[in-house]
């Protein structure tokens, strides 16, 4: 477990109870119908007993939208359909602000994250040590799926960049598990629609002097051809925020 440059000030959140809190996750989801459910009953099945899920369906146009009207429960997960595709960053800011429960965490809708993962990356929090905890795909020694090169170096430059503009020793900013007190998340106004909304949380939180952990997490990367959409033209973009939510 590694954590962030800021030193912890736990005098300053309100207690969260180790043994009786609600964990939300929010699930943006675009043209996932092949895994949506899959993913569902994974998060379900997860050992973290009080859950809200929400799933915020981004203008998909291959048969998700149906798959959640149809065979998601009320009680399995709160649905929201944006009637056009509009980005990660705007499913994430349409989920967030629905949240309720005291821990609120992001799951992605393919399969490459698992949510077995879930009591690691929310222990931080709950122990009131931490108010963001990232799980790192290139910390500890949890398997990996080995698939892209260029998009490891990438992905790796992009943290680097992030690190030298917030001053702070993140290994995987552009992980999708996020893992955040309510308090904090919902305190930050996310702008970006696309896939910026991952430095520009990681800007905003810091510049904040929000108290950031790491903890390794077992990666399931999938092909282009299976579905994975982040490309070049996202990698610039997020160049971009990184400097702008830095110097803004």
């Amino acid at each position: 477990m590694q954590p962030g440059n800021h030193s912890p000030d736990a005098g300053s959140r309100s207690p969260i109870d180790p043994n009786d809190y609600v964990l939300t996750v929010v699930i943006p989801c675009f043209n996932e119908a092949g895994t949506i459910l899959t993913l569902l009953q994974r998060v379900l099945a997860s050992s973290i007993a009080r859950k809200e899920i929400i799933i915020v369906d981004d203008g998909s146009t291959d048969g998700t939208r149906d798959i959640l009207r149809e065979k998601v429960a009320a009680d399995q997960a709160k649905v929201v359909l944006h009637e056009r595709n509009q980005g990660k960053g705007a499913a994430l800011r349409t989920g967030i602000a629905l949240a309720t429960g005291d821990v609120v965490l992001i799951q992605d809708a393919d399969l490459e994250y698992h949510p077995r993962e879930y009591p690691k990356l929310v222990e931080p929090i709950i122990r009131n040590e931490a108010d963001v905890v990232y799980g790192s795909r290139f910390a500890g020694g949890e398997a990996h799926r080995v698939v892209y090169f260029w998009h490891m170096v990438a992905n790796r430059l992009l943290t680097l960049l992030s690190n030298v503009f917030t001053n702070i020793n993140l290994s995987d900013m552009e992980t999708c598990y996020k893992a955040f007190r309510r308090d904090v998340i919902q305190s930050i106004a996310i702008e970006e629609d696309r896939f910026g909304v991952e430095p520009e949380l990681t800007a905003k939180l810091a510049r904040r002097k929000s108290v950031f952990y790491e903890v390794g997490i077992a990666y399931y990367g999938r092909t282009y051809e299976q579905g994975k959409k982040i490309g070049l033209k996202d990698a610039f973009r997020a160049v971009y925020a990184i400097v702008k939510y830095a110097l803004k």
